[in-house]
């Protein structure tokens, strides 16, 4: 990356990068999205220990978070082979199988949709209790054509079995088939219902929101953010989550800043990287004008992830 003072640039940040332990532990590194970090660790971790099942995971999730599909099924399908009996194993295997799928012409992208519902309907069997991969395949079967087991009554059944597990995700996938049903009204209660069950936490609030926004109720949409702004944080996420869509939708910068500010003040997670959350707040600042600030954040997120490309790309637009 550009070497243009960057402890000046860092310093003048509009938030320091997260600090870490002089010996993080691979599951720090990606919790702070310390992508490069990780990778180099993991990698020198699976060559002296090549059979280690959770190393050979934890690489995996590493490719995940860089959108490296292929090397990331590699490492996913090696942590299964290893440990057959982990639902982990099986859920991040299902999870990078989808996302490949995603990306790829119909017939390679019904072969891996297969392997998708293999994968999650084996991570629930081996842990019924998980309610991320009963969230996962639930959402598998409400998007899947029948021909490779989707199906609304399936999704249905998992959004039961996930009601006293998880309810906020049980009213979301509730949500999500009443909007397949296009019964909108029925979709809009399902993810309020969600909310009144976590207390106004919110992954519930940015729910609503993605519906909202899927309806183009923009202004409701942005109502939304505002309560998710000071809502009980259930879920950190859902903060970056929430900063995207206003990134998205090309509304409210300021909001979209407070909560990547709130969002890095509770802790980052896997799920939502640091350097992604850098990367929204340089979009929303470069929105407002302030190219000297986009840059700064775009510059902090390459110092996590130096080849992310989209911190790559803002970097060029700010700087010519």
């Amino acid at each position: 990356m550009r070497t243009i003072s960057i402890t000046i640039i860092l310093a003048a940040s509009l938030f320091i990068l997260p600090s870490l332990s002089s010996s993080p532990s691979p599951g720090e590194l990606l919790t702070t999205g310390h992508v490069d970090e990780a990778l180099q660790f993991l990698e020198q971790q699976v060559r002296q220990a090549p059979n280690d099942a959770g190393s050979h995971n934890m690489l995996c999730r590493t490719y995940f978070m860089m959108e490296d599909w292929d090397r990331g099924i590699s490492s996913c399908e090696r942590a299964r082979d290893l440990d057959p009996k982990n639902s982990l194993n099986y859920l991040w295997l299902g999870r990078i199988y989808g996302e490949k799928a995603s990306r790829v012409n119909f017939l390679a992208a019904a072969g891996l949709a297969k392997k998708v519902r293999t994968a999650f309907e084996r991570a629930v069997e081996l842990d019924p209790d998980s309610w991320e991969a009963r969230a996962d395949l639930g959402e598998f079967y409400l998007e899947a054509p029948s021909i490779v087991g989707g199906g609304k009554d399936k999704a249905r059944s998992q959004a039961n079995a996930l009601m006293p597990l998880k309810p906020v995700k049980a009213f979301w996938l509730l949500g999500r088939i009443s909007e397949k049903d296009k019964d909108f009204a029925d979709a809009e209660r399902q993810y309020r219902a969600g909310i009144a069950a976590t207390h106004s936490g919110t992954r519930a609030w940015v729910e609503l929101a993605i519906f909202y926004r899927h309806n183009s109720r923009l202004d409701d949409m942005e109502k939304a953010l505002r309560e998710l702004e000071n809502a009980q944080v259930d879920d950190h996420l859902a903060l970056m989550d929430g900063a995207s869509l206003l990134v998205r939708t090309g509304r409210d910068p300021q909001l979209g800043i407070r909560l990547l500010r709130r969002y890095f003040s509770v802790g980052t997670v896997e799920g939502g990287p640091a350097f992604r959350a850098h990367e929204y707040w340089g979009q929303l600042l470069e929105r407002q004008g302030d190219h000297r600030g986009a840059a700064q954040e775009y510059h902090a997120a390459l110092q996590l992830y130096h080849n992310y490309r989209h911190a790559q790309e803002g970097l060029r637009r700010v700087e010519h």
